[in-house]
Formats: structure tokens, sequence, C-alpha cells
């Protein structure tokens, strides 16, 4: 589908204050100028409401809002979006921008500017957890615990890297798995685990595009379930993963489904669980109850 806007607003995430927002601002506005379409920068600050100033944007009346940042500000903008006749775009501003990348869209900024003055969309699933939309990915165990740990050292570059892989190895050292019950349509699933991963469709396990997704629009969670505990198990984990063997193997399940409840039956004083979305850390209320939103978001993509 091809729909050229002609007024956008455009989110920047100006939290970290270091003057990237301002530098992708420089490099973006020129391409909307060009192309004759009204640009309306918008600058996220730290502690501002996200959701308050994406409904005051939609208000106003613009036919396409663009989140720049990375995958925490791209889902968090998208989230807000979602339900509207809106095209959402994105201009990757972040480390990993998982989103942008598994839609084949340009990391320079201004390249992404121009697949969204072409006008080329396509609509692609959402999922969520509770209510919270997520465009990549959800989880319970030790992954929201690395992310607590790691967001205490906040590094960039080289750093940023060494302190993650820290906090993995601590991590996986020290915590216990949980006692989870999944229940998936008439099927009830229960095991002992340290991680379950919820993908918004299904990802590649396998080689270097392991945490990619060939499609965003299948209609369906991926749900993985990891069943080893120990260092050693997860590096076999990994070995599986880089060589393509992961799936079937006994450290990894996966199970497919449009809806899922994820819940701690052992653990009756446990009523809240830190969950990761995209990369943040939200603590909700047990149950978990995951769904897929078949094509909910309208995203522009290269043509």
């Amino acid at each position: 589908m091809t729909n050229q806007p002609t007024r956008v607003a455009i989110v920047l995430n100006n939290t970290a204050g270091n003057g990237a927002a301002d530098a992708a601002r420089a490099v973006i506005a020129p391409v909307f100028h060009e192309a004759g379409i009204t640009a309306e920068f918008v600058m996220l600050s730290k502690g501002g409401d996200l959701a308050a100033l994406v409904a005051g944007v939609i208000e106003s009346g613009v036919n396409a809002i663009v989140a720049g940042g990375g995958d925490g500000t791209v889902n968090g903008v998208a989230a807000a979006v979602v339900g509207h006749d809106i095209t959402f775009g994105v201009i990757p501003l972040g480390t990993l921008n998982h989103f942008a990348r598994d839609l084949g869209i340009p990391l320079d900024a201004a390249e992404a500017a121009r697949v969204i003055v072409a006008g080329h969309t396509t609509a692609v699933d959402v999922a969520e957890v509770n209510g919270r939309v997520f465009l990549n990915n959800s989880s319970v165990g030790l992954y929201p615990r690395i992310v607590q740990l790691r967001e205490r050292y906040r590094a960039r570059g080289l750093e940023k890297w060494i302190i993650a892989a820290w906090a993995t190895l601590r991590v996986t050292r020290t915590s216990k798995p949980l006692r989870v019950q999944l229940d998936i349509a008439d099927q009830r699933v229960s095991r002992t685990t340290p991680l379950v991963f919820i993908g918004n469709n299904e990802y590649r396990m396998a080689g270097f595009d392991a945490g990619s997704r060939e499609s965003i629009s299948a209609g369906q969670l991926a749900i993985y379930i990891v069943a080893t505990s120990s260092q050693a198990g997860f590096l076999r984990l990994t070995w599986r993963i880089l060589t393509g063997t992961a799936k079937g193997s006994d450290e990894l399940a996966m199970l497919r489904a449009t809806e899922a409840t994820i819940d701690l039956p052992d653990e009756l004083a446990v009523t809240q669980l830190s969950v990761a979305l995209d990369g943040e850390i939200e603590t909700l209320q047990l149950p978990l109850h995951y769904a897929i939103r078949p094509g909910a978001l309208r995203v522009a993509i290269p043509g």
C-alpha cells in the first residue's frame, strides 16, 4: 500500500541529554522539507509522559507519527498509535533496533526518513501482555533480572557490552528457576525454567541471524521455554543456536499460540512479577495474559 503522508509528527527520545536527538533532527528535517511534507518535532524529555504526549499529537490531526530512538522508545510510541488509523514510522537511533532491522528499515536516519516520505506501508502484528503492547518480545525469569542489574551501571560503547556480559554471568550463576504454568488453548503445560521468552511471531534460532524474525505478520506468538539452569547448560544452548540445532533440543522448547496465560501456581504469595517488554522492565500482576493482535499497526517500510 502506498500513501504518502502530508503532515508528520516525529517523536525523538531526548532523555539521554547527549545531543543525539538534536543531531538526528538536523539530519531528518531536510528530507521532509524537500518532499514538501510538514514535519513537527516533539522532544521526549526524562520523566515525560510518552502516552499522553502521543495522544496529544494524534488529536492534532497528523496522518503519520514517527518514533526516533531505540526499541524502548519505538515500542512506547507504537503502543499509543495502535488502534488509530495513522501510519507509524521508525527512525532507528538505538543500539539493537530489532524492529527496524526485521522490517528492513535502514539504520541511517536520513535513509529511514526517506522510507517514510515514500509512503509504502504494511500492516504488522503487535503482541500484548495484560494490555501492555510490545513489538518484539517479552520475557520472565532471567532476562528481566539481567536488565535490572545492567541498568545500575549506565555505559556506552564497548563498556556497555562488557557490563551486559558480566550481568548475564552473575544472574545465571545465582538465580533460581521458576515453576511456571502455561495455559494455551485447551493445553496446560507446567515447566521448571529459568526463562520464558515470548516473541511477537517466530524468531530465527540459528546462526548469527538468531534474534531476528522472517515475518512480523504471521499472527502468532512464539513461546520459548528454556529447560536448562546451569551456566554449562546455557553455553550448550548458545552453541546449539549458533549451529542451528536448538529447536527440538533438550535445552529449548517452543510453542505457538494466539493467546497464552502464564502463572506461578506454587508461589501463592507472589502476586506480581517483573516482565521485560522490548528491553524495558515492568511489574505486572499475575497471571500474565498474552495475546497477538494481527495487523494492528500500519508501518512505513521500504518499497
